[in-house]
């Protein structure tokens, strides 16, 4: 160790300052983002409540106070990120969907910004420490509730309606899988820089629990498909560069595995199947993968319908309500604010196929700004990007409540940790150099 940083676990110097956390007081500005990071791992109130401290303490930071410097990097994910919610605002002109169905929209897609105003809030590694640290414990908080309900102890905190039969805390056992799966990969990538003595080996056996959770005791077939996902890039990230194509069978062995030895995966894959199969035949269309696939098919329509502008903000409801009616007269329409249950499609419907570019794109943003990280933020900022991309083939994870706020702010942590200088310690007068 040297006096103005350490040698980090890859044995290369690091910047880092020799404290990783000094004593100092937290402000206000860094109070608020810790409060939010540590809200998505819990209810939905409490998340909302938690969003709009956040804007509105934003909106005064950025107004009145002075601007401090800013040592937090990642603009081409901001600006990504702003031009995707500028895009669905701008669609308000010809949108066709009813006004308070389409500002309702609007609101939804509102959560992007809180990726946008962590990394404009956070000034400091440091700081994104001790971000990143509140949204862990909540993480944890939520994985050993989970536990806890499978082993049959009443939790009072639990208020989800699957709290007693699917072990999920606050919302579905389809979100708390999605983000169990998220939390382990996190726990893993960065388990070299966990504190104390003991703290990889915890963060290891954290990983290991939020895993056996997600495909022991959750039921969920998006968050099986994601945990598979990111285990098959924790390995090929573990394996010798000349060996890493061999992930391209990895998902299948993993998953051919988890088929023999977990009765949650072995059901729900096999009522995919089934589900699957009755759709082609067309006799059942009431099936959890039926009516996705169903919905998918007419949001393609849709799309192919108003390819280069889309039918605006807001226009799933309102479009899938006129197509069903052109082919059955007798359809009763679906509740506003809806959507295919399919992020690529629904950004497809409102904006065209200028739209699925414009969330890729953002996507790439986010993944070009995580290589200019170190290693372990870049490795789990880049397997949260991955189980976006993923859980986006089956739900609408951004659009949706809760799930989409989880993945804003903590792809937002990862990067604002990841991308941050922690400035250099100020050395005594009589220790620097002077001129020559």
């Amino acid at each position: 160790m040297n006096r103005r940083g350490i040698i980090d676990n890859a044995g290369c110097p690091s910047s880092e300052p020799a404290t990783i956390l000094p004593n100092k007081i937290i402000n206000f500005r860094l109070a608020v983002v810790c409060v939010i990071a540590a809200s998505v791992g819990l209810s939905m109130a409490i998340i909302s409540i938690s969003k709009l401290l956040l804007f509105l303490c934003a909106l005064a930071i950025l107004v009145f106070a002075a601007r401090g410097e800013n040592s937090v990097e990642g603009k081409r994910s901001i600006i990504a990120v702003l031009v995707s919610f500028a895009a669905f605002a701008l669609s308000l002109i010809w949108t066709v969907a009813p006004q308070a169905e389409a500002l309702g929209s609007l609101a939804k897609y509102g959560k992007l910004l809180l990726l946008a105003l962590i990394l404009m809030l956070i000034r400091s590694r440091i700081e994104a420490i001790y971000a990143l640290g509140a949204f862990l414990t909540a993480q944890l908080f939520l994985l050993l509730s989970s536990w806890m309900l499978f082993l049959q102890i009443p939790l009072p905190w639990a208020t989800s309606n699957m709290a007693r039969t699917e072990y999920a805390v606050f919302s579905s056992y389809l979100d708390q899988g999605v983000m169990s799966a998220v939390f382990a990969a996190i726990c893993w990538h960065l388990r070299l820089l966990a504190p104390g003595r003991f703290g990889k080996q915890i963060a290891v056996f954290v990983a290991l629990i939020a895993l056996c959770n997600v495909f022991f005791v959750l039921s969920g077939r998006s968050g099986h498909v994601v945990a598979i996902a990111l285990l098959s890039l924790a390995i090929m990230w573990e394996l010798p560069r000349k060996y890493r194509a061999v992930v391209v069978f990895l998902p299948f062995l993993i998953a051919l595995g988890l088929f023999f030895s977990s009765t949650k995966v072995r059901e729900r894959l096999t009522l995919v199947v089934k589900e699957v199969q009755s759709y082609s035949a067309e006799t059942v269309s009431t099936t959890s993968s039926g009516l996705r696939l169903g919905l998918w098919r007419s949001a393609v329509q849709i799309v192919a319908q108003n390819p280069l502008s889309g039918a605006g903000i807001g226009s799933w409801s309102t479009q899938y309500n006129r197509l069903q009616k052109m082919q059955n007269p007798s359809h009763v329409d679906i509740a506003g604010n809806g959507n295919p249950h399919q992020e690529y499609l629904q950004w497809g419907v409102q904006l065209g196929i200028p739209g699925i570019i414009l969330l890729v794109a953002m996507m790439c943003a986010i993944l070009w700004d995580s290589l200019q990280a170190e290693k372990a933020y870049a490795r789990a900022t880049q397997s949260a990007l991955t189980g976006l991309a993923v859980a986006c083939f089956f739900n609408s994870t951004i659009y949706d409540a809760l799930i989409g706020d989880f993945f804003c702010v903590c792809i937002g942590l990862l990067l604002a940790a990841g991308l941050s200088r922690t400035p250099e310690p100020v050395l005594p007068a009589e220790t620097r150099s002077s001129p020559a």
